[in-house]
This record gives C-alpha cells, sequence and structure tokens, in this order.
C-alpha cells in the first residue's frame, strides 16, 4: 500500500501522518514502515544535542498503523478508529534520525465498536516499543 492509498484510509496528513508505508496486510496483521528524518519538527525540540522520536510519537505510529488494517475493513470503510486505551506499553530502544521503523499490528479482539491490538515498533530488528492498543470505532 503506498500513501496515496494510506492516505485515503487515514484521516491523518502533514506533520502529524506518520506511516509512510504498507508492506503486508492480512485480515488480521499489518507491517508498515515509517522512515524517521532529522528533517521532523519534534527533534528540534527532542533533544537538539541528541535527537530521540518521542515515545509518544512511536506509540501513535503503532496506532496509525493499525488504524490502516482496521479502516480497511469493508465494515469499517470511512469510519474513523479513536485512540481508547494504550496498555503494557514497553520502550526498549531509542530511535532516532535515520532509523525506519517497522510497525506491526495484530488484531486480538474486534467488536462492532471497539477493537484492540498488539502492537510492536522495531527497527533493524531490534524491538523498539511493543503495546496494546485499544480504539473506538465510529464516524
Amino acid at each position: 500500500m503506498d500513501i496515496q492509498a494510506i492516505t485515503a484510509t487515514l484521516p491523518h496528513r502533514y506533520p502529524f501522518l506518520l506511516v509512510d508505508r504498507v508492506l503486508e496486510m492480512s485480515a488480521d496483521k499489518i507491517v508498515a514502515v515509517k522512515n524517521v528524518s532529522v528533517n521532523e519538527a519534534h527533534f528540534q525540540g527532542h533533544f537538539p544535542q541528541k535527537p530521540v522520536m518521542p515515545g509518544v510519537l512511536i506509540i501513535e505510529a503503532l496506532a496509525q498503523a493499525a488504524g490502516v488494517l482496521l479502516l480497511s475493513k469493508p465494515e469499517y470503510k470511512g469510519k474513523l478508529a479513536y485512540l481508547a486505551g494504550v496498555d503494557e506499553a514497553r520502550f526498549r530502544r531509542m530511535v532516532v534520525p535515520g532509523d525506519q521503523l517497522r510497525l506491526e499490528a495484530e488484531i486480538i479482539k474486534l467488536k462492532a465498536r471497539v477493537g484492540m491490538c498488539k502492537t510492536l515498533a522495531s527497527v533493524d530488528g531490534q524491538e523498539a516499543c511493543s503495546a496494546q492498543i485499544m480504539f473506538g470505532l465510529g464516524d
């Protein structure tokens, strides 16, 4: 899935769209990437001498990848996925400019208006972050 298909699915836009490409997607799993660039505004202040991607933005990138997966389902086309909760978040590696963040999400629960995904962000095969993310699905 290229950027045109991603923006047709997600409502996010620059500077807050954090999924650059979808590599794989099945009925219940997605693998996407976010290319981390020093040109991103948050690196001006986080941190000027040692730029590190904020953990909250890694979680947001995972949530957006999961959102692509959920909103690609025919029954949710045109809907929005609202972040409803983040559980068991763990950060294991810093993410810095030049890294390619691999975003994986798997649906573990999906009912009419609620979804939960198990997520993992990694760089070069090293775990950077994992979390369970819950969504409210609606208009």
